[in-house]
């Protein structure tokens, strides 16, 4: 697939189209130089978008294919995580989002139905220094164990590129970056399994279902 619009452009863009409804200051120093700022936080919208543009190298497409990250639960999130799987989710969140937090459970349901081979991860922005917070927040959910909350290369430099939370992004096998979802979304499973859905049938693979 090839992109002609590059991923920064792509985020301001989508960025645009929302109304912000507060300011988020950068996260506080974190360890080994992991580092990703935070965005301002977005009340609605669903908006998509499948151009990510290019990135990176010379006629490569933007993604998440070199970084090391750590989980709120003291585990390890890296691109053998992403190779692990035909698709991953990964939404970018924010303690001080209130539309973040609202949709954690419908996120957490969507991520119970998934079948093995699409894997859901999520960025806590403000998470470092703050993660008895964070872990209220997803109490009772396996988002638990994959909740990023500090982390370096290709994922700081996409979470420097965000505007608005909360903004989800779909990456394939080898860690491209295929959709963007920004905003709050009525119908997350709806939405979420059609961008599933739709990076699988890029890949030739075959579409899934939520289990009941």
């Amino acid at each position: 697939m090839k992109h002609t619009t590059k991923l920064l452009a792509l985020l301001l863009t989508l960025g645009l189209l929302l109304t912000a409804c507060a300011d988020q200051s950068n996260q506080p120093g974190q360890p080994d130089d992991q580092s990703a700022p935070a965005a301002d936080s977005a009340d609605h919208t669903d908006s998509t978008d499948s151009s990510a543009g290019d990135g990176g190298e010379a006629g490569e497409e933007p993604g998440l294919r070199s970084f090391s990250a750590a989980t709120l639960d003291g585990g390890s999130f890296s691109p053998e995580d992403i190779a692990a799987k035909d698709v991953t989710v990964i939404n970018f969140w924010a303690l001080s989002c209130a539309p973040c937090i609202a949709e954690m459970p419908d996120l957490a349901a969507f991520a119970a139905a998934l079948p093995e081979n699409v894997g859901v991860a999520t960025v806590c922005l403000d998470g470092y220094g703050d993660q008895e917070t964070a872990l209220e927040v997803l109490e009772g959910t396996d988002l638990v164990s994959a909740t990023v909350i500090s982390g370096n290369g290709d994922l700081a430099s996409l979470c420097s590129a965000l505007i608005y939370t909360p903004t989800t992004v779909l990456v394939d096998g080898e860690g491209t970056l295929m959709e963007v979802i920004v905003g709050g979304q009525a119908d997350l499973s709806g939405t979420y399994l059609a961008a599933v859905n739709k990076v699988l049938a890029a890949s030739g693979k075959a579409e899934i279902s939520l289990a009941e």
